[in-house]
């Protein structure tokens, strides 16, 4: 992600992305439904995580209402490329229905959760 870059805001369908800078973290806030639709256009929204290079990064989930598979693979790739990276990935604020998902799935014990 460019330094200078202090927000970026995509909407698309029922979801919209949101991506700062603040102090070297990297906040992504995600809204709305990450379903197969969507896929393919948050994943483009949310390039600059792959580029964390070291800095930690935040995923907003408090307004997040539902992810498919293909919404997980997402969270999965970046997760890999982060660590990779040497950063931290953490999702906060996910609700009871998008923890159930990744319980189910397995994925809750390899994603950092607040």
């Amino acid at each position: 992600m460019n330094n200078n870059i202090n927000e970026l805001k995509l909407l698309f369908g029922n979801m919209k992305t949101t991506i700062q800078e603040i102090e070297g973290t990297i906040i992504a806030t995600l809204s709305g439904e990450l379903d197969t639709a969507a896929a393919m256009e948050v994943e483009k929204s949310l390039q600059p995580l792959y580029e964390s290079e070291g800095r930690d990064i935040i995923i907003d989930c408090t307004e997040l209402e539902y992810i498919a598979s293909s919404g997980l693979r997402i969270l999965l790739s970046i997760l890999k490329k982060a660590k990779a990276q040497g950063s931290r990935l953490v999702l906060k604020n996910v609700n009871e229905d998008i923890q159930e998902v990744f319980r189910l799935t397995g994925f809750n014990s390899i994603f950092e959760f607040e």
